[in-house]
């Protein structure tokens, strides 16, 4: 289902997990469970991944993971504060050792000059960690191009995080 590098990092991120005895929670917007969709995609992933939220309404980020809606009002669904936000808020909701957010425009529509199809951000929190951040802007490689490179990118902070 998923291209194979995406798999081997999946498959990279559960034993590294299991190594480490640390469970997972995903809080995807653009990607709308992908990332926990490649991990479920390789067997045995249920003693790591315990659960995925799909937060891809503002209120979702709010009741689900507790992003603080001023916090979305202030600055935009899109940016570091709110994937922060939901990373951190996803280790409290789902009592987990790490999660992994992602908010971003996959497109084709909703973006804006500052904010342009194929900006994504992630974060990573827990893990005995501060919370890491990265921002990407993948430029438009059309919907299905913009979450998958989001997907392997936010299974790649999740490696480099349990390393």
């Amino acid at each position: 289902m998923f291209p194979e590098d995406i798999e081997q990092i999946a498959a990279r991120v559960l034993n590294l997990a299991r190594a480490a005895g640390v469970t997972l929670a995903t809080v995807e917007s653009c990607t709308g469970g992908l990332v926990a969709g490649s991990l479920t995609a390789i067997a045995g992933s249920s003693d790591v991944l315990d659960r995925g939220f799909v937060t891809y309404s503002n209120d979702a980020k709010t009741a689900l993971v507790g992003v603080p809606p001023a916090l979305i009002s202030e600055h935009g669904a899109v940016s570091e504060w709110v994937a922060r936000a939901m990373a951190e808020g996803g280790v409290k909701a789902a009592r987990v050792g790490a999660a992994v957010a992602i908010t971003g425009i996959a497109g084709p529509g909703g973006g804006s000059d500052a904010k342009p199809v194929g900006l994504v951000h992630f974060a990573v929190a827990g893990a005995g960690r501060p919370t890491a951040h990265r921002e990407m802007r993948f430029g438009d490689l059309g919907r299905e191009g913009v979450r998958l490179a989001a997907v392997k990118t936010a299974l790649e902070m999740l490696e480099q995080e349990l390393s």
